[in-house]
């Protein structure tokens, strides 16, 4: 679902921190949830706004990123958009013993057409 409509309501407040973090365990941005979730039009309005961190590492002790969340649900059109963004991290490793990348969790768990795109992007190994 994503609730678009209310994101824009958001978006439009002045002062609003599109980079602020939940009071959760999890402490991720709005981005970062809508890229775990597959939620495409949240992601692109996210993505449009100024200031957006794509490279946001939630502050778990895995400090992963929108792209790594997406990769690892096999969220094609959402990888897509983040690999598209200027300055994204395709190769940004997470804080476990393995360092796993977004291309390490997509592959592992089976996502094909999301692995295709990754390795297409330049430098991603």
């Amino acid at each position: 679902m994503g609730h678009e409509a209310v994101v824009k309501l958001l978006l439009a407040k002045d002062g609003v921190d599109v980079n602020s973090k939940d009071d959760t365990h999890y402490k991720r941005t709005p981005l970062s949830y809508a890229a775990g979730k597959g939620h495409e039009a949240v992601v692109k309005l996210l993505l449009a706004t100024d200031g957006v961190d794509v490279n946001s590492k939630d502050d778990t002790h895995y400090k992963r990123t929108p792209l790594s969340l997406a990769a690892e649900e096999g969220h094609e059109a959402v990888v897509k958009l983040l690999l598209a963004k200027d300055g994204v991290d395709a190769n940004s490793k997470d804080d476990t013993h393995y360092k796993r990348t977004p291309l390490s969790y997509a592959a592992g768990k089976g996502h094909e057409a999301v692995v295709k795109l990754l390795l297409a992007k330049d430098g991603v190994d």
